[in-house]
């Protein structure tokens, strides 16, 4: 299991180098072009961070604990993409990421939406965090179910 979730990282972080990829072509036509450089940077980044995390997987401890991690790590990665690119598309997010944001401002509702979505990647992403930082302890090579 834990090298099929590993493969599955390797898919999503390059799916998402493919996805900046296209994404850069229109990043000019965007309401606020900014945010969309922005959303453009943290594809990048967070393919980079996938394909880490995908390789180093299989060598993690904790097959139960890693399954939460893997899931909240892959929300948390969406989550926040998505909430940058909505707000390039929209015109929005300066209440909740002003300075990538600038005077975009959107309506009372996709402010709302886009704050909701992005405050919801921190917290599982630190959980998927610290569920790898567990994963990585020392004797990883005697048992994968502990």
């Amino acid at each position: 299991m834990l090298s099929r979730q590993g493969h599955r990282l390797l898919q999503i972080g390059v799916a998402l180098f493919l996805l900046t990829s296209f994404e850069g072509f229109v990043i000019p036509s965007l309401a606020a072009p900014r945010l969309g450089l922005s959303a453009h940077s943290l594809m990048a980044l967070l393919g980079v961070l996938l394909i880490a995390v995908g390789l180093l997987w299989p060598k993690l401890r904790g097959v139960a604990t890693l399954r939460l991690a893997f899931w909240t790590l892959v929300y948390s990665s969406l989550a926040i993409v998505a909430a940058y690119l909505l707000g390039a598309i929209w015109g929005a997010g300066n209440s909740t990421m002003p300075l990538a944001a600038g005077t975009a401002h959107g309506s009372a509702s996709q402010e709302t939406i886009i704050k909701i979505v992005a405050y919801s990647s921190a917290p599982t992403g630190i959980v998927s965090f610290a569920l790898i930082l567990w994963g990585l302890r020392i004797g990883g090579a005697r048992s994968r179910d502990s």
